[in-house]
């Protein structure tokens, strides 16, 4: 549509992927094809050098079969050694990385499974009381091939339909990484005429392991992925408390009242603390899984808070903010997300014009169907509208 846009994300899966989707506007189609067949006949394993081995997580040990270690460490080697040569263009060689990126968990034992990694038995790693087995996992080399022929298809696509028009070319999006929470502080006020985000969702899913043979890949070590863990919105059970941080934040910035103005905002919001003091009651009674949902719970609508608060500054009058978020369940209570959340909108500057459903939203937990009978949760857009004028 020809918008400047900015992008802000705290992983670096993101500013990976955009990087090398921004390659493969410029990559030389003739060329990529000639590199996707001349990489399907590669024996990446004679490439395999000790100090290009997959740089495994702790969460990640034992994650390939032997052989497809070696196909890793192989291609690492060859994409190390074509990086510093130049002779096959950056821009292809950005889109082959990510190919091999985007095959990382197609050809390992794990699968994405909400809060964690789901692991085949045959990798050694599952306790689980009942066998998963993912079926045949391909070879690296089939599963690059594959994806590359898939990338050169859709690009084919996309430049065919891209000459057929006559229009302009879009301004190149920018991409900030880092925490939201320290990001929008800094920005403009009135800069933006359109948000739209999918926060993380108050639901345990731990994105650091979720993605980690991913942030593996691309270097994170043990203490990047911790830091990562706690920048995150809070939405795991090991999150910790940002408010103090917050505090020395905003004071830096010179704009403590504005910290102070939102906090107040947070405590005000009466179903908020009625949940909190429920999910606290049922802890102190050992009706929870985990002790820390209270915490959790608790964090994540006080940092939410935050990030409404700057899109309320950052959005120009009349300007949409757009959330994709779910509601969730603790305890046999389901915490009404899209309302408080949208209640915390409104009380920081934003007019909520609907909240959208899915017409069909989403289950629970088998644990929490055992115990408390399935409850169909909203799963919701909600959008926000900055008045034009101040109400």
């Amino acid at each position: 549509m020809h918008w400047q846009t900015l992008g802000v994300e705290l992983l670096p899966i993101g500013p990976f992927v955009l990087s090398a989707w921004l390659a493969a506007e410029q990559v030389n189609l003739a060329t990529l094809q000639l590199w996707t067949r001349k990489l399907a006949s590669v024996c990446w394993s004679k490439y395999a050098r000790k100090q290009f081995s997959f740089p495994h997580l702790r969460i990640t040990r034992n994650a390939f079969p032997a052989d497809t270690e070696q196909e890793l460490a192989g291609f690492r080697a060859w994409l190390h050694k074509q990086q510093a040569r130049g002779v096959i263009p950056q821009a292809v060689l950005q889109v082959i990385h990510l190919a091999a990126l985007s095959v990382l968990e197609e050809v390992s034992y794990t699968r994405k499974d909400g809060q964690y990694l789901r692991w085949d038995w045959r990798s050694g790693r599952s306790r689980a009381s009942r066998r998963f087995d993912k079926g045949p996992i391909p070879s690296f080399t089939e599963a690059l091939t594959r994806k590359l022929h898939l990338i050169l298809s859709d690009l084919q696509t996309w430049k065919y339909l891209r000459t057929s028009k006559s229009s302009p070319s879009a301004p190149e999006p920018k991409m900030i990484t880092g925490s939201c929470l320290e990001v929008l502080p800094r920005l403009p006020s009135q800069s933006a005429e359109l948000i739209f985000t999918s926060p993380p969702y108050c639901n345990r899913y731990d994105y650091t392991r979720t993605y980690g043979l991913e942030l593996a890949w691309l270097g994170c070590t043990e203490r990047d992925v911790k830091s990562l863990r706690q920048a995150l919105l809070a939405c795991t059970v090991e999150s910790h408390e940002k408010d103090a941080k917050l505090r020395d934040f905003y004071n830096a910035l010179q704009r403590l009242q504005d910290y102070d103005r939102i906090v107040n905002v947070f405590r005000r919001q009466t179903a908020l603390q009625e949940v909190l003091e429920l999910l606290e009651a049922d802890r102190v009674a050992g009706r929870l899984n985990n002790n820390n949902i209270p915490r959790m719970v608790r964090n994540y609508f006080y940092e939410t808070a935050f990030w409404v608060a700057e899109c309320a500054r950052i959005i120009r009058p009349g300007g949409y903010v757009l959330v994709v978020n779910d509601n969730v369940r603790y305890s046999g209570e389901e915490i009404p997300v899209d309302l408080i959340c949208s209640d915390l909108a409104e009380q920081l500057g934003l007019k909520v014009e609907a909240i959208w459903t899915l017409p069909r939203g989403k289950g629970n937990s088998s644990q929490q169907m055992g115990r408390h009978g399935r409850v169909e949760l909203r799963k919701c857009i909600y959008v926000w509208r900055k008045p034009a004028f101040p109400v």
